[in-house]
């Protein structure tokens, strides 16, 4: 059995998806991206901004489903360039503890939705 869940605190889907679905206890999120909710802007000034964003989205989205990032088991980052790989990481590394941080991947991609430069999906227990 699943549940369908989404918050107004993280941004609207924009195609036939939802934020996230819960499964057996396991949350799998779609990727976020730096969509601010409250006004639907994309911040996009600089990478640090940005990928604080995707957090806020990510930990929102949590939130609605009485999570938190201590939940989190596994997140794919897709980058737009991986130059920026360092200025990412330093800003992830704030949000989870390195001895128990979740697995991860990191990918470069060609493009992301509306031309972001970091989108992060999770899966949380």
């Amino acid at each position: 059995m699943k549940k369908i869940i989404n918050t107004s605190k993280a941004p609207a889907p924009v195609g036939p998806y939802n934020q996230s679905v819960l499964a057996n206890g396991t949350l799998y999120m779609s990727g976020q991206i730096a969509i601010d909710p409250s006004t639907g802007n994309l911040i996009t000034d600089n990478i640090e901004d940005e990928t604080h964003q995707v957090f806020r989205n990510i930990k929102a989205v949590l939130n609605e489903a009485d999570m938190t990032l201590d939940n989190v088991v596994k997140c794919s980052v897709f980058v737009a360039d991986m130059e920026m790989y360092g200025r990412i990481n330093a800003v992830y590394a704030q949000y989870f503890d390195e001895e128990t941080a979740p697995a991860r991947e990191l990918v470069e991609v060609a493009n992301l939705p509306k031309y972001v430069n970091v989108e992060i999906s999770c899966i949380a227990v």
